[in-house]
């Protein structure tokens, strides 16, 4: 039976060099009933994949080989910046454990994403692509090109913001982009998964009240402050517009690219009265309260007063 089977599928190999291993569609000609497709066998450099179509004729599986795509990782929290570098890094390794010099490279990465541009999905005029740049694993070959894989990272920010409902935020009279906003700076602030929504929370809270939003993150977004540093006083009373603690309202952009969770979070803030929080010492959770007497006897107990 599995002889008999054997002899009625038409049996191609291809081997593929730039090409992405759906061309097969192309390559193999004739019209197809149906389509499958399953990865087998994986090599140093080659990744065989077997496509299975149905033909006038009978069943062709069409076993290709591409070479193995080389991986970049773009974090949540990442600016475009940090992900150009990501960029320069992936391509060093390629070149050095695979001898492989891909058309990917930091100048070009930041060239395509230095004018403003928003998603197919999205509505406005901004100032950046800053924040529309979507966090993930994304695969390229030799000669994938940096405007190929920004727009691999704006399609998936439409696959991801399609799952926020923006209903809630625009009761608040917030914008699509204000929640993508809000999101870069949860994005940045927490370190721990539950307190998305209470970061969110206090952010939404301090609108409303007409208050500074006092986050730190932001300033070192506009004076390019690296993590490492501490803030000086002279950067604290300076007149960025990403100085949330002089200024009230939200920062003019992104300040990084944020996940699906941190959009949620964005869109849906807890339903608490939180107006502080301040780093635990642990470095990774903060202590959040509605009272600044609280907050400032907290802060004093750990070491963050003045």
């Amino acid at each position: 039976m599995a002889r008999r089977r054997a002899l009625a599928l038409g049996i191609l190999v291809l081997v593929l060099g730039g090409l992405g291993w759906l061309a097969v569609a192309a390559i193999g000609g004739g019209n197809s009933s149906g389509q499958g497709e399953r990865a087998s066998t994986l090599s140093s450099t080659l990744v065989y994949r077997t496509v299975t179509r149905t033909t006038a004729t009978g069943i062709v599986e069409t076993v290709i080989a591409v070479p193995k795509p080389f991986h970049v990782v773009f974090p949540e929290g990442f600016t475009r910046k940090q992900m150009a570098d990501r960029v320069a890094a992936v391509a060093k390794i390629a070149a050095r454990k695979r001898n492989v010099h891909p058309r990917l490279s930091r100048a070009t990465y930041l060239a395509v994403t230095a004018k403003p541009r928003v998603p197919s999905c999205f509505r406005a005029k901004v100032k950046t692509i800053e924040g529309f740049l979507f966090p993930a694993t994304y695969e390229f070959f030799k000669d994938s090109t940096s405007a190929q894989l920004v727009q691999d990272q704006l399609d998936a920010f439409c696959e991801n913001w399609k799952q926020v409902d923006l209903g809630y935020a625009r009761s608040k009279n917030l914008t699509p982009y204000d929640v993508l906003i809000i999101a870069s700076m949860v994005e940045k602030e927490t370190l721990s998964p539950d307190e998305r929504e209470l970061v969110s929370a206090v952010i939404y809270n301090r609108l409303h009240a007409g208050m500074p939003l006092g986050i730190d993150a932001t300033l070192r977004y506009g004076l390019d402050i690296p993590p490492t540093e501490s803030i000086r006083q002279s950067q604290l009373e300076s007149n960025s517009p990403y100085n949330t603690r002089k200024r009230q309202g939200l920062p003019p952009t992104p300040i990084a690219s944020p996940g699906l969770a941190s959009l949620q979070a964005a869109a849906h803030p807890a339903k608490v009265k939180y107006l502080y929080f301040v780093r635990k010492p642990d470095k990774k959770h903060h202590f959040f309260t509605a009272s600044y007497q609280a907050f400032q006897n907290y802060a004093n107990a750990h070491g963050y007063g003045p």
